[in-house]
């Protein structure tokens, strides 16, 4: 694509963004990210994508959570016709977080991962990939949610080992990688304690660093250590107090 095609889609992706019309938005980053075989995505372009996809997701996963809600109260009133609706009217809005997730998966082993070049640009593109994988969890079953369970793990755990030894503590990439990966071991593999281990060691680390966090990046360092604060305190508190644990469970999953 010519440099001029590629700004031409850079700032249809601006408009759309700014017309709340995501899926266009997506489509416009999708030619840009496609061109990066030589040349990988500028920070701007990057986050463009990024915005982009949660959007699209977001949306989805939102009405996932409300339409799974509203089917274990119809559940609970043993109303069969409404639940066989719902159950498929569910079915219909997972079909289409496959697809999103499927695309954004694809987009980034074929073109975004293989062209990173820096440490920062990699734990990125591999934090990306463990989120939409973990989204994938969130609503599969049996082996399908075996397998993307697995992955999230293990793009997690690869942009983790780059995060530690080519980010500061403080950067906003590596809490927020800290931060989801904390989510996933509490919300999908239900594992509290390593959950919380790894948002303390975040937040920790960070506290110690930060006097030397960077102007630019202390808006966002710091509402990422907050969320970490929130997620230790809501978790610690469900461990200390198993009756109400799973209430409690299910707001953070609806705040996530």
């Amino acid at each position: 694509m010519a440099t001029e095609a590629r700004e031409e889609n850079v700032y249809m992706a601006k408009l759309a963004e700014q017309a709340e019309r995501y899926d266009e938005m997506v489509e416009a980053m999708e030619k840009v990210a496609k061109t990066v075989d030589t040349e990988e995505l500028t920070v701007e372009e990057r986050n463009l994508l990024s915005v982009a996809y949660k959007n699209v997701v977001g949306a989805r996963r939102a009405s996932w959570r409300i339409i799974s809600s509203i089917e274990q109260k119809e559940e609970s009133k043993s109303n069969d016709e409404h639940v066989a609706a719902i159950k498929e009217y569910r079915a219909k809005v997972e079909s289409e977080l496959s697809t999103i997730c499927d695309s954004i998966l694809k987009l980034l082993d074929t073109h975004l991962i293989p062209t990173s070049s820096t440490g920062e640009s990699k734990v990125f593109y591999l934090k990306m990939k463990g989120d939409y994988h973990r989204y994938l969890a969130e609503f599969k079953t049996g082996a399908e949610r075996k397998e993307a369970a697995e992955a999230t793990l293990l793009a997690y755990k690869s942009a983790q080992d780059i995060a530690l030894t080519e980010l500061a503590p403080t950067h906003p990439i590596r809490l927020g990688l800290a931060l989801n990966f904390s989510v996933f071991y509490y919300e999908i593999l239900s594992s509290p304690d390593r959950a919380c281990t790894l948002a303390k060691q975040a937040f920790d680390e960070a506290i110690a660093e930060l006097d030397t966090l960077g102007e630019e990046s202390y808006k966002d360092s710091t509402l990422i250590m907050q969320l970490l604060r929130d997620n230790l305190t809501l978790w610690t508190s469900d461990m200390q107090d198993e009756v109400g644990a799973d209430d409690k469970e299910k707001v953070v999953e609806a705040e996530d």
